[in-house]
């Protein structure tokens, strides 16, 4: 039988004891042969971001490796293959980047990465990342709550929902040059999953600011929610009154809802979410309702019928 990615032997999950000393695997990563074979592993200054552990909503499984995470993604704008966004990590231009809050706020904001450094406590959160494709990873993010900076912003009691939009550049990366989706890309939440304190933004992950392929250099993460919720290289988060449009929903309502949390008991239409495969490793596992995250986030969804707001 021919695999469609076999990523078990050149890689293995980080060992937890050695995690602990993640500054010294940094290091040795970053001297280690595949790094100079993959100069976009890291396109950016070699920048640690200040942090604290995160004891309340880690995870205590086992990382996946620097290398796992940043050459098996989903980011079309950089490419529709798993390796395109490694490869093609230096068309992302992330210099002088800004991020703006507008929308139904009182005090409507515009933050470069320094002001979000600078002005939230990081956190290293150690989260699963689910992929509706039925692979996942355990990745160590380093960033802040989302419900800070929403809370910073004042939202108006009219505001129901929160939109993101990324980066649109058609001139630079080069999924943005084909008709995959309708540019730039667009995600959404309800404005109590945004509040959640599980929702984070992410600047970075294993101590360093966020590698191009993963999302530089502002992210969404929503661990109970498939992958393609945690929109990736974010300018513009809008609070709104009603739910807004979404990219992946926009192109095929009849698979991807607007919630997408993970739940194995919504098949995708064209397979099964009942079992998924972590990356490095060979056999599969069930998968948990809402990723795992059952206990923090199921009561936002006491009252509805989740195979119709799938």
């Amino acid at each position: 039988m021919i695999r469609k990615y076999n990523l078990d032997k050149e890689n293995k999950v980080t060992d937890q004891r050695l995690f602990t000393r993640r500054r010294e695997i940094i290091a040795g990563i970053l001297s280690a042969p595949f790094v100079l074979n993959s100069p976009n592993l890291f396109a950016k200054e070699e920048k640690y971001l200040p942090f604290k552990k995160d004891m309340e909503f880690s995870t205590n499984e086992q990382t996946n490796t620097i290398k796992q995470i940043t050459s098996y993604n989903n980011f079309y704008e950089l490419g529709s293959g798993k390796r395109d966004p490694m490869i093609n990590a230096d068309k992302l231009i992330t210099e002088n980047w800004k991020l703006i809050v507008d929308g139904l706020v009182e005090n409507p904001l515009t933050l470069d990465v320094e002001d979000l450094i600078k002005n939230y406590a990081l956190e290293e959160r150690i989260y699963r990342l689910r992929c509706v494709e039925a692979w996942s990873m355990v990745i160590p993010w380093i960033g802040f709550e989302l419900n800070q900076l929403i809370k910073k912003s004042r939202p108006l009691s009219s505001a129901k929902y929160v939109a993101f939009e990324s980066i649109l550049d058609k001139d630079n990366l080069p999924g943005q040059r084909r008709n995959t989706l309708n540019w730039p890309y667009r995600e959404g939440l309800r404005l109590d999953e945004a509040m959640n304190p599980l929702t984070i933004i992410s600047l970075g992950l294993y101590g360093r600011v966020l590698p191009n392929q993963n999302g530089s250099p502002i992210r969404l993460v929503v661990p109970w929610k498939y992958g393609f919720k945690s929109i990736k290289s974010i300018v513009k988060i809008s609070l709104v009154s009603e739910e807004p449009r979404t990219s992946w929903n926009e192109q095929s309502p009849s698979e991807y809802g607007f919630y997408s949390n993970v739940n194995p008991n919504v098949s995708h239409p064209r397979w099964s979410q009942k079992r998924e495969r972590r990356i490095g490793e060979f056999r599969k596992r069930d998968t948990e309702m809402f990723n795992g995250y059952a206990k923090f986030v199921s009561y936002m969804y006491s009252n509805m019928d989740l195979k119709k707001f799938f």
